[in-house]
């Protein structure tokens, strides 16, 4: 049986081609359908190039408007009632898809996503989750990566319970270990935020390991970091940008000192595997956790094989059923009450609709 997934066509940077490419690759690889939406006729002209004769369940829904990378994304979300991620987070509320996906302005499918499904029962703050490369060749689970540039303890102890669901229920981890992202591994170290939720992490039903430092991010350590999105999003962009440095400074090393052939072949295939582990593309970007529907969101220079990637994670995370097992955990957490905050309002000034991961 096919799990539906929603596909925003016109949302990244060399939109609708990487869209269209990343579709036809995941209905011929995954049991997925695939709804497009965008401009239909646009949209219907490239598909059929690509596709010829093929028949993939491929569908096209259309919408006149998208949202650019550029634009403020409140004033976006708000002006834009056509918009391609309003109309596929649509088709997921009405039970038309099991999940959405989209490479285009992030604040604004946050934003759109929080507006349109709405947050879990029990969830005050939606998180965004970033797999993270790790030396055991396992991702680690790094939220939040840019939905909420301030948070309250509370805050931090529901993106862990959710965190840890999603590592178990997508990630396939048995026990998944949570770290807090500190600035020591003493339980008083850290700033005020930290020392707060440390004690609230410690009484949740998880197996949680303490404080952990940013090197931890990729030694394996944990399975599941958490923090406030300001910190989160700092980490993030830091890694990319040290990933693309190591890989760059790799490649003129090897230029410049492997002269012999089978040398040289040798060297190559290890900084492939290198850089395959290093690359973006092959998480599948990060999903939205704490909405009511499966919001996965990529990055905008997203290719066909990271679109792929998104649209698999998608039908994983449907599949698994891990929003209904996390609305399961929080209605019947006995400390529940611990961990619930007071219901933001809103336009919480503590929120950033305008953040991004691109």
């Amino acid at each position: 049986m096919l799990i539906d997934i929603v596909l925003d066509a016109v949302g990244s940077d060399k939109a609708p081609e990487p869209e269209i490419r990343g579709a036809i690759l995941a209905c011929r690889s995954l049991p997925v359908r695939v709804h497009l939406v965008g401009p239909e006729a646009e949209l219907r002209d490239i598909l059929d190039e690509h596709l010829e004769n093929e028949d993939l369940p491929i569908v096209i829904h259309h919408a006149s408007e998208r949202i650019g990378m550029e634009e403020k994304a409140a004033h976006a979300v708000r002006s834009k009632r056509d918009s391609s991620m309003r109309v596929g987070l649509k088709l997921v509320r009405e039970g038309v898809a099991a999940g959405f996906v989209t490479a285009g302005n992030t604040g604004a499918a946050m934003a759109t996503a929080k507006m349109v499904l709405g947050a879990l029962p029990g969830v005050d703050r939606p998180a965004l989750a970033n797999p993270m490369p790790s030396s055991t060749g396992n991702p680690c689970v790094l939220l939040d990566v840019g939905a909420n540039v301030d948070c309250k303890a509370t805050n931090l102890a529901q993106f862990a319970l959710m965190g840890e669901m999603y590592a178990r229920t997508v990630l396939k981890i048995a026990e998944p270990r949570v770290g807090l992202l500190s600035i020591g591994e003493e339980e008083s170290k850290g700033n005020e935020l930290t020392r707060e939720a440390f004690p609230l992490l410690k009484a949740l039903p998880i197996k949680f390991i303490g404080n952990v430092e940013g090197r931890d991010i990729f030694s394996g350590q944990a399975d599941v970091i958490v923090c406030d999105g300001f910190v989160g999003n700092v980490a993030l962009k830091t890694s990319e940008g040290v990933g693309r440095f190591v890989r760059d400074v790799l490649r003129e090393s090897l230029t410049r000192t492997v002269t012999a052939q089978v040398g040289a072949l040798l060297s190559r295939k290890a900084f492939n595997e290198f850089r395959r582990r290093l690359d973006y593309r092959e998480y599948g970007g990060a999903p939205l956790l704490g909405v009511r529907g499966v919001c996965i969101i990529g990055h905008g220079s997203s290719n066909d094989r990271a679109i792929f990637n998104g649209i698999r994670v998608a039908y994983e995370f449907a599949k698994a059923g891990t929003n209904k097992r996390i609305e399961e955990e929080f209605a019947r957490h006995p400390r529940r009450g611990a961990v619930a905050a007071e219901p933001a309002p809103a336009a919480s000034p503590d929120t950033n609709p305008d953040a991004t991961i691109q």
